[in-house]
């Protein structure tokens, strides 16, 4: 008998052993909930919010969580948003360290260390704000200072359009410069 008769035979069986053992499975942790997990991350990159055809806002940020679930978008990592006017100018930069974009009424929540610098070099400061897509306008209940060539102002709870014109800020104090 010739021992490739014998051969052949013995290497087909251990080839289709070595093809049928137990796969391992990947273990998953048991305190993960792939529920809290986002589905979809990025960095350094940019979210358009528009209405009809119309750029509102451009937010840059290091770092975007899209949770579908809650329909929450969470950016960290340094977060700039250019609010436009309706005819397409850009009135305002808000910087802030974190922030949120609700997916359903593209509302944003800035969080820490919030900075708005309008055209006409107004500066608000404050460490959370909120800009409600659907009227342009900016609002916080936290302390805020606003500072210009000509005033500093500051108080509890604000509410102003996007490009710090017209706002009104709730139990103020302040100084003003008149010519």
């Amino acid at each position: 008998m010739s021992w490739a008769r014998i051969w052949v035979p013995a290497a087909a069986v251990a080839m289709l052993l070595a093809g049928c053992e137990e796969k391992i499975k990947p273990s998953v942790l048991p305190s993960v909930d792939s529920r809290t997990l986002p589905q979809q991350e990025s960095w350094n990159s940019r979210i358009v919010i528009s209405d009809s055809g119309r750029t509102r806002a451009v937010i840059d940020a290091g770092y975007i969580r899209v949770y579908e679930s809650s329909k929450q978008t969470e950016m960290s990592q340094g977060v700039v948003v250019h609010f436009f006017d309706p005819d397409g100018h850009q009135t305002s930069v808000l910087t802030s360290d974190e922030g949120t974009v609700d997916e359903g009424t593209n509302n944003l929540a800035a969080y820490k260390h919030v900075l708005v610098v309008s055209e006409n070099a107004r500066r608000l400061s404050t460490e959370k704000l909120y800009w409600d897509n659907a009227k342009q306008l900016i609002h916080t209940p936290e302390f805020v200072r606003i500072v210009s060539p000509k005033e500093k102002v500051q108080g509890h709870g604000l509410e102003s359009d996007q490009s710090l014109r017209n706002y009104r800020i709730f139990r103020a104090t302040g100084e003003s410069q008149e010519q």
